[in-house]
């Protein structure tokens, strides 16, 4: 077998998965820097020249040439660049992609309720015929077998009582509060955390906005305090020098789904679990060392309160810490809520934990 070598020259423009892969990695820089084009840019002209993947006949002209084609990228009216829409959806749709693939459906969730009925998908499950089911549910097989097993075969008569139609699942407007953390811990140490948390606030956004285009979405983030901010600045998320005030987010997260109309109402919690302050009397009491418990208490109290109006949370876990894992299952469990917790032997794998019901499993 022969094998002919020649000079690599580096990419091209034609070379669709190298530029594929570039763009992939401007993406991540663009959530690096909270959505900068210029910012990002200047980064990648860093890497380009560290690594290797510009040349002069593609350089940094031709990939912001390529960026604008594709029309993720825009002239601002100053001249430079920005993100456009365009790549603003883009990036929610990656990371939808990314973190939500695997995800068995189900779990990230879906507006179900326990009964079963017309309106929603079709369930494998089938019960009898009753006046008023629509015909097109109609199970023809297990409906056939009924007959045999009441009639027989040898004068098969198919009656109302051999009926059987598939169940549906009834699907129900929805109010969702996304809360994300923009703590200290989310970057200490070097660890980035809040790379991740945008990913999977983004995925949400997009999740929600395609697949329930009339459910209400409102974004908080929480440090010291709790901020509601426009969902256009999802990308823009930093973590800032704040301590972690969870309740706060919690109580604002109430008072703004206490103001929506939806029937089923739930809160996404993206954090690294540690709660480290409170406000009370107008003053901010913290303690950065350890679960103090009175911070704890006073959380954990409004996640019962949660509870008790039917609000459902559902923590995206970033950290690994037993004492930090321990606290969110303590305040999922209390709420009755769902937890993904991130796989220490595997970061893009969960495990999924429903104490609603009582499950475990691992999402792949």
């Amino acid at each position: 077998m022969r094998f002919d070598y020649q000079k690599w020259r580096g990419p091209r423009p034609e070379d669709i998965q190298f530029i594929r892969q570039l763009m992939d990695i401007f993406r991540n820089l663009l959530l690096q820097t909270g959505g900068d084009v210029e910012d990002a840019l200047r980064w990648m002209e860093h890497f380009g020249e560290q690594y290797g993947f510009f040349n002069e006949t593609f350089g940094l002209a031709e990939f912001k040439k390529l960026l604008q084609e594709s029309g993720e990228v825009e002239r601002s009216a100053q001249g430079g660049m920005r993100l456009s829409p365009k790549g603003e959806r883009r990036i929610r749709q990656d990371s939808l992609n990314e973190i939500f693939g695997a995800l068995e459906a189900g779990g990230t969730g879906d507006h179900r309720t326990p009964q079963a009925g017309r309106g929603g998908e079709r369930l494998s499950e089938t019960r009898a015929w009753q006046f008023g089911d629509n015909l097109s549910d109609l199970d023809p097989l297990q409906s056939m077998s009924n007959a045999v097993k009441h009639h027989g075969i040898d004068d098969l008569t198919l009656t109302e009582d051999d009926l059987e139609v598939f169940e549906n699942e009834h699907l129900s407007a929805c109010a969702t509060v996304l809360m994300v953390d923009v703590s200290h811990s989310m970057i200490l140490y070097g660890e980035d955390r809040i790379t991740p948390a945008k990913k999977i606030a983004l995925a949400l956004t997009q999740l929600i906005q395609t697949r329930y285009p009339k459910d209400s979405l409102d974004v908080v983030l929480f440090g010291d305090d709790a901020t509601q901010v426009p969902l256009r600045d999802l990308l823009k998320i930093q973590a800032g020098p704040f301590h972690t005030n969870t309740r706060a987010g919690l109580q604002m997260a109430q008072r703004l789904l206490n103001a929506r109309k939806g029937v089923n109402k739930q809160i996404f919690m993206i954090t690294d679990g540690k709660p480290s302050a409170i406000r009370e009397y107008g003053r901010l009491y913290k303690n950065p060392f350890g679960l103090d418990p009175k911070i704890v208490n006073k959380t954990l109290e409004e996640a019962a309160h949660c509870r008790r109006k039917r609000i459902t949370i559902t923590t995206f876990m970033l950290a690994v810490d037993p004492p930090l894992l321990d606290f969110v299952r303590r305040l999922t469990e209390l709420n009755h809520g769902r937890i993904y917790e991130t796989d220490p032997q595997n970061l893009g794998t969960y495990v999924f934990r429903d104490f609603v019901r009582n499950r475990r499993k691992r999402l792949h």
